[in-house]
């Protein structure tokens, strides 16, 4: 099922982590955490960092990221003591490589799994998991301009049956009352918990996320727990920037920025949430 396990960082493996000549290294400001992604592929952006700081995770708790990409949210996740070990799951393997390079080179405890989750069989899948996050591919089918390179647009784009194999994928995998953490285009959101429910999967918590206090919403994060009874909580809106235009403190929390800091969370890359809004 794994790849490899990784372990801890072997300093006679320094050829392993290096970065090639169409890779650049991050340092994610986070404990000493970097991350390798590629020069031109699809590079994480606020969405994991925001999906991260959500997830109820504990630290005992074994953890999937479900289209896990360069693996950002395990390493997120573990930068913040959510997670003992992580199953970093995605379909690509030139993406499942690199995912295993991140998480042995900052010393996580894992297992990389390539497998297309809208077809996975019983036997590919962990079982009883705590935990599943997930920044699934935003764009419905036919709903979004294809994307010029494919692993940016595997990363962007949904094919037909993508979402119900993730949440069919999830159910399957996860303990009684496991929790599934996502991230989505709010204009969705009622889609999204609607499929949740059709895969037992109860929606619990979802938080909205505005690019400004003038904006409408952009992102919802959504939590559903596997079995559980309907009830639904709303936590406040979190607010990307204010009247001023500049970060809110609560987005530097989440940064781990001080709070008097101008830099920015622009630094680490483009996302998939916060292009310009098409609508108005």
């Amino acid at each position: 099922m794994c790849r490899r396990r990784t372990s801890f960082f072997n300093e006679t493996m320094k050829d392993f982590y290096a970065p090639g000549p169409d890779e650049t290294i991050e340092d994610l400001q986070l404990g000493g955490l970097r991350l390798i992604q590629k020069k031109n592929g699809f590079r994480f952006g606020m969405d994991a960092v925001l999906l991260a700081d959500f997830a109820r995770i504990n630290p005992g708790d074994t953890v999937a990221d479900f289209g896990t990409g360069s693996g950002i949210l395990p390493v997120l996740l573990a930068g913040r003591g959510k997670g003992r070990f992580y199953y970093a799951v995605d379909c690509q393997e030139d993406m499942c490589a690199l995912a295993e390079r991140n998480l042995a080179m900052n010393g996580l405890k894992g297992c990389v799994i390539c497998m297309d989750l809208a077809r996975a069989d019983e036997g590919g899948l962990p079982r009883n998991l705590d935990a599943i996050v997930s920044n699934p591919p935003y764009a419905e089918p036919n709903a979004a301009l294809a994307s010029p390179s494919a692993a940016k647009a595997t990363a962007r784009n949904q094919s037909g049956d993508t979402m119900d194999g993730f949440l069919g994928a999830a159910f399957r995998a996860l303990k009684g009352r496991g929790r599934l953490s996502m991230i989505y285009p709010a204009p969705s959101m009622l889609r999204l918990m609607s499929r949740m429910q059709e895969h037992h999967l109860e929606p619990k918590r979802f938080r909205l996320v505005y690019p400004s206090e003038s904006k409408n919403a952009n992102l919802v994060l959504v939590e559903a727990v596997k079995d559980a009874k309907p009830g639904l909580h709303p936590m406040p809106p979190l607010i990307i920037r204010g009247q001023d235009g500049d970060l809110t403190n609560e987005l530097k929390s989440i940064y781990h920025m001080n709070a008097e800091s101008e830099d920015g969370p622009n630094s680490v890359g483009e996302g998939q949430g916060f292009e310009p809004d098409q609508s108005e």
